[in-house]
């Protein structure tokens, strides 16, 4: 069964907040390990940050992927296609 345009958008707003709230706890619990104190605000603020890079990068892969992927679609298309005939 296919998913419906409602259900992927929903697993999209919820992959990005779940991100981005594993990105925060992680690093409340990591900065202080190398010394790095920070407020709740400035973990929040480079949560967001890190979020948005985050989404970039997952949009920037996922359109060269299709453009890949197109691309082999029409290379194995024309391989498969029949040779022109000459018109003489």
């Amino acid at each position: 069964m296919k998913q419906s345009r409602a259900m992927s958008l929903f697993e999209a707003i919820a992959n990005v907040m779940v991100g981005y709230g594993v990105a925060v706890a992680t690093q409340m619990l990591v900065f202080p390990l190398f010394g790095l104190q920070t407020t709740l605000a400035q973990n929040l603020k480079l949560g967001l940050i890190f979020t948005v890079v985050s989404i970039a990068r997952s949009f920037t892969l996922r359109r060269v992927f299709e453009a890949i992927r197109v691309a082999n679609h029409s290379a194995d298309h024309d391989a498969h296609a029949e040779p022109e005939r000459s018109r003489s």
